[in-house]
C-alpha cells in the first residue's frame, strides 16, 4: 500500500505514471505500425494501492479505456483485433482492480473489529497496574513479538493486599489460544490467592494447581513471585523455573537474585514433590528490583548472542521504574537490530518509604 510504503514508493507509482504518459504521448506523436494501448491495463493495477475506495481504479480504468479509443482512432491501420485485445486487457485489470480494493477494505474492517475484541480482552486478563502501590513505584511493560499481537502467554499482576504488596510475573510455555487461557486461570488464582494466603509460598501453590488442573495440557508456567511487606527492609521471592530478578541499588552492580534452592515450575510441583518455599532478601529504600520473562534475556543481536541483561545496566544511574524500562527496552531495540524474536514482559518495583 502506498500509505505504508511512504515518500519512496509513492515516487515509484509516480515513476510508473510517467513512463505511460511518454509511451502514450509518442504513440499518438508517430506513425508507428504499433500501439502501446496494451501498457494501459497497468494504470488500474497502479490505482489501486493507494485507496481504499472502489471508486478510484474503476475511474483509472475508465480513463483508460478512453485513451485506448484514441490510441484506437490514430492507429487505424492495425487490425481492429489489437486493439480490442487492448481494451479487454484494460476491463479485466479494471475490474480485478476494484474487486481486490474491495476485499482489502473489507479484510481490514475486520482486523480493525478483531483488534478491539483483542483489546478489551488484553484490558480483562492483563488490568493496567496502579503506578504506586503502598510504598513501592511499580512500572511495566508488555512487548509483543508479532507487531499486531495484542496478548500472548506473558502474564504479570500486581496487587495490594493484607500481607503487602504481592506481584506476579509468568511465562506460559507454547503459544496460541492454549497459552492464554492457561495465562487468565494463573492470573485469576493469583488474585484469589494473593489476598487469602498469608504465606507467599502457598500462593505459589494454589498457581500451580490451577496449571495442573487443566485436563488435557501439558504445559507449563515459569514464574516469579514477589512479596513486598507494609513495614521492614525485607521481602520474599518465591522464583518458579523463571530468570532470577536483578536488584538495582546506587552504583552497586546489578545483583540476581538466584534462588538458594531450584523449584520447579508453576504445574510441574506434582512431579517433583514438595512445596515452594519464599526466600528473602533486602530491599531497602531507594532499590529497584527488575522482574522480566525470557524474552529480554534470550533476545538476540546478529551473531546470534544473547542479550546480557546485567551487564548492561552496569554502571547506569538507576532512574525510576518508568524510565528504567523505557532504556531497556531502547536498549534492547538497538542490539537485536529491532527484530524480538518472542514477547517480553517487563516489571520494574521501586521501594521509595
Amino acid at each position: 500500500m502506498v500509505q505504508r510504503l511512504g515518500r519512496r514508493g509513492r515516487g515509484l507509482l509516480n515513476g510508473a505514471y510517467l513512463l505511460i504518459f511518454l509511451a502514450v504521448a509518442a504513440d499518438l506523436l508517430t506513425s508507428s505500425r504499433g500501439t502501446v494501448s496494451p501498457v494501459l491495463a497497468s494504470v488500474p493495477v497502479l490505482a489501486a494501492p493507494g485507496t481504499r475506495r472502489v471508486v478510484v481504479p474503476l475511474l483509472a480504468g475508465l480513463s483508460a479505456l478512453a485513451v485506448a479509443g484514441l490510441l484506437w482512432a490514430a492507429n487505424q491501420a492495425l487490425p481492429a483485433s489489437v486493439h480490442l485485445a487492448a481494451l479487454a486487457a484494460i476491463a479485466s485489470t479494471t475490474l480485478a482492480s476494484t474487486a481486490h480494493v474491495a476485499l482489502v477494505t473489507s479484510q481490514e474492517q475486520e482486523l480493525r473489529e478483531v483488534r478491539s475484541v483483542a483489546e478489551a480482552a488484553q484490558l480483562a486478563l492483563l488490568r493496567p497496574v496502579p503506578p504506586r502501590l503502598g510504598g513501592l513505584r511499580i512500572a511495566v511493560r508488555y512487548l509483543a513479538a508479532a507487531p499486531e499481537a495484542r496478548i500472548g502467554g506473558d502474564l504479570y499482576e500486581a496487587l495490594e493486599t493484607p500481607y503487602g504488596v504481592r506481584v506476579l510475573l509468568g511465562d506460559v510455555e507454547g503459544k496460541g489460544l492454549g497459552a492464554v487461557e492457561t495465562a487468565a486461570d494463573v492470573l485469576g488464582a493469583f488474585r484469589e490467592a494473593a489476598v487469602a494466603e498469608a504465606e507467599l509460598g502457598a500462593v505459589a501453590e494454589r498457581l500451580d494447581a490451577a496449571v495442573a488442573r487443566r485436563a488435557g495440557e501439558e504445559r507449563f508456567v515459569t514464574a516469579v513471585l514477589l512479596g513486598v511487606p507494609p513495614a521492614g527492609s525485607t521481602a520474599q521471592l518465591v522464583t518458579c523455573g523463571h530468570p532470577p530478578p536483578l536488584r538495582l541499588r546506587g552504583v552497586e552492580p546489578p545483583l540476581e537474585l538466584s534462588p538458594a534452592s531450584i523449584a520447579p515450575p508453576l504445574g510441574l510441583l506434582g512431579l517433583t514433590g514438595g512445596s515452594f518455599q519464599a526466600e528473602e532478601f533486602e530491599l531497602r529504600r531507594g532499590d529497584t528490583l527488575l522482574l522480566y520473562t525470557d524474552g529480554l534475556s534470550e533476545a538476540r543481536d546478529a551473531s546470534g548472542a544473547f542479550y546480557p541483561t546485567a551487564e548492561r545496566l552496569t554502571g547506569l544511574p538507576v532512574p525510576g521504574p518508568e524510565a528504567l524500562l523505557d532504556h531497556l527496552l531502547a536498549d534492547v531495540n538497538r542490539y537485536t537490530g529491532g527484530i524480538p524474536t518472542d514477547d517480553s514482559a517487563l516489571i520494574a518495583v521501586r521501594r521509595e518509604a
